[in-house]
């Protein structure tokens, strides 16, 4: 049975950076054979495209090969290419909180957010760090949300993220890697359908501690977790040698790898794919997906943005959307 999904939500982001002019590219790249999406944000941002106004995302859907849907939603002032203005941060909130209410009552598909400017939000009194952690605390599926980065040909999911790395090392605890491991592996089977997931765990030291030789948390901390996530069923390697765990070999054997801290996790993605990454929040009640890249303030309304990491956030919700709807209502 084909599962259809109704139209992704797609969030204004930081109305000054570069969101507006990917959402015209994206879509005009995807019109034809979708993913259909509407976007939440003030009509006055798309210009340069045909829209259509509507009323509910169910009016998207037959809108879409010819308009821009826009659920509507009025900026405080006028948005300038590369000018923040703190005025507009409501909208941009409010615009995350409709798509996310859209997404839990079943009217949108999931949700994509376009990126956001984390300075101009805290300034507004934005309580979160980022992204991940308010749609946590509006989307929260009873696990702590967890950051995934996917490419085609990999997937990866730091444990730490935000933090130095001395502070990473620090914060690097078993209950981590194990909580980390076990939501990445409910999400491989619901929101990618991969029925008995394979997880690889990277050391967190060179040659993961060469025996203790250069470090004993591979040791102590990450041989133990990896031993857990076996007891619980999972299909979990390690700790390996990160060094090794990205050529194309080692990653036809798994389907994700958990890293031990940002960079780790960051630049075999990045190198692989730069321009098309995607950023996948795991542990949600819904679809989440966004770019894998920034506002990029600096050639906002120069025409110079590359839409290919939204291009393939749009198809990855729209993937994940229907691995759901497969696995919650089996034909």
């Amino acid at each position: 049975m084909t599962q259809t999904i109704p139209p992704l939500a797609l969030t204004m982001g930081e109305p000054a950076g570069i969101g507006p002019e990917i959402t015209i590219a994206a879509w005009r790249a995807v019109r034809a054979a979708g993913p259909a999406f509407c976007v939440i944000a003030d009509p006055a941002l798309l210009r340069g495209a045909p829209l259509a106004v509507i009323a509910a995302p169910e009016e998207a859907a037959r809108a879409f090969p010819d308009a821009l849907p826009v659920l509507p939603l009025a900026l405080a002032a006028p948005a300038e290419p590369g000018r923040l203005d703190p005025a507009n941060a409501p909208a941009v909130i409010a615009s995350i909180e409709r798509a996310v209410g859209l997404a839990l009552d079943g009217r949108a598909g999931g949700v994509v957010t376009n990126p956001i400017q984390k300075s101009v939000l805290t300034a507004a009194g934005f309580p979160h760090p980022g992204h991940t952690e308010f749609l946590g605390e509006l989307a929260g599926g009873g696990r702590k949300p967890v950051m995934m980065l996917a490419c085609p040909g990999l997937r990866v999911v730091p444990v730490t993220v935000h933090c130095a790395l001395r502070d990473a090392v620090a914060r690097l605890t078993m209950a981590a890697i194990l909580e980390h491991g076990l939501t990445v592996a409910a999400a491989l089977r619901r929101d990618f359908g991969i029925a008995a997931p394979r997880l690889v765990v990277a050391g967190l030291n060179p040659h993961a501690g060469e025996d203790g030789t250069m470090g004993r948390e591979d040791i102590e901390v990450v041989a133990p977790a990896v031993a857990a996530l076996r007891a619980a069923g999972i299909a979990a390697r390690g700790p390996l040698p990160a060094d090794t765990l990205f050529t194309p070999r080692a990653r036809a054997g798994y389907d994700c790898a958990l890293c031990m801290y940002h960079d780790q996790a960051l630049i075999p993605v990045k190198t692989l794919d730069m321009d098309g990454g995607v950023n996948v929040t795991l542990g949600l009640d819904i679809v989440r997906t966004s770019p894998d890249h920034g506002t990029a303030l600096d050639i906002a309304g120069t025409g110079r943005a590359d839409p290919g990491s939204l291009i393939a956030a749009l198809r990855m919700a729209a993937e994940m959307a229907r691995a759901r709807a497969r696995k919650d209502h089996p034909a």
